[in-house]
């Protein structure tokens, strides 16, 4: 049994990845778990307010979990796409019967929420050195965009004016 799903949470706890070994012609592939609290909002005169979330197990099937594992940690804002889906098993312990739905994501986005930093870096290994970023205030401009200040700091400014007044 199982049904399309899309939710927004945050991840309660860091990746958990397990690898799996070649299977004849397959490529080697993994599973990444995380443990992610989905909201319930509902509108109030106020704005939104959670109504009784839940916890779900979110796996994610790929030969390249072990680097994406890299970039989900415990608290980031996440946006969860695939399938819910009944886990049944037997307990070791007790031998009964157990089950619990998890979610077989297909995507998980990161949201922008909690995230102070993102560094891009090259995917071969190859040794670069890091682009250089022009000093604040630095009208020495090149290229098709230039930086402007906004609320929030500077931000690209597609007109390539320079103007924060558009």
């Amino acid at each position: 049994m199982s049904t399309h799903f899309m939710g927004e949470g945050n991840i309660g706890t860091d990746p958990e990845i397990k690898m799996f070994p070649t299977n004849g012609n397959q490529p080697p592939r993994g599973v990444m778990r995380l443990n992610v609290r989905f909201d319930n909002p509902v509108p109030t005169e106020n704005g939104n307010v959670d109504r009784g979330g839940f916890w779900a197990n979110v796996e994610l099937w790929d030969r390249n979990v072990e680097s994406w594992a890299r970039l989900y940690q415990k608290g980031m804002r996440v946006m969860v796409s695939g399938r819910m889906v009944l886990d049944e098993w037997k307990d070791r312990e007790t031998g009964e019967d157990r089950s619990q739905f998890k979610v077989q994501a297909v995507r998980i986005g990161i949201l922008p929420y909690r995230v102070s930093q993102v560094v891009l870096e090259p995917a071969n290994n190859a040794q670069q050195q890091p682009a250089q970023q022009p000093a604040p205030g630095n009208q020495n401009r090149s290229g098709a965009y230039s930086k402007a200040a906004g609320p929030d700091g500077e931000w690209d400014n597609p007109t390539g004016t320079g103007d924060s007044n558009f």
